[in-house]
């Protein structure tokens, strides 16, 4: 990371910035570039790694694409606020990110699909809903994919 200032670190920072943003971008590699879609998304740390998780059609582009090649970007941003100067060269903007790759693959066994719907639900309303519990035919409308981030940084600008 250039900008070693920014830099975030602090673990209770990142859950901070983790809980507020809700979107997540996932670029995915394609022949002739990447291939990049904005998701929602759910998380959690197995043995201090962030996991993410996101729910789609089980066919299209982006599928095909996760079944070919495992590996994907991330990006989320979150906390944006323009800051004014008083000349145009002097304005910036305040932000909080995190970027990073890792492998993506498709989720297959319903009880690991079941959890990940939960804490995607959980990530976006900040309820449980027990109906994954209680109804395990959900699990086979979507199609959940798992990224498991090898590696992150984590930015913030206020």
């Amino acid at each position: 990371m250039r900008r070693k200032d920014r830099e975030v670190t602090d673990k209770k920072e990142i859950q901070r910035i983790l809980e507020t943003c809700k979107v997540c971008r996932i670029g995915l590699p394609e022949e002739d570039g990447v291939y990049i879609v904005p998701m929602n998304h759910g998380y959690c740390f197995e043995e201090g790694k962030l996991v993410l998780y996101f729910h789609g059609s089980r066919e299209g582009k982006k599928m095909e694409m996760v079944r070919t090649n495992p590996a994907v970007g991330i990006e989320m941003d979150c906390d944006h606020e323009l800051v004014e100067g008083r000349l145009a060269c002097q304005h910036s903007y305040h932000f909080s990110s995190i970027v990073g790759k890792g492998k993506a693959r498709e989720i297959t066994e319903p009880e690991e699909k079941l959890l990940a719907l939960g804490l995607i639900m959980k990530h976006q309303t900040g309820k449980d809903f027990d109906e994954f519990q209680t109804n395990p035919r959900l699990e086979k409308a979507v199609a959940v994919i798992r990224v498991d981030v090898e590696e992150y940084t984590c930015k913030k600008y206020v």
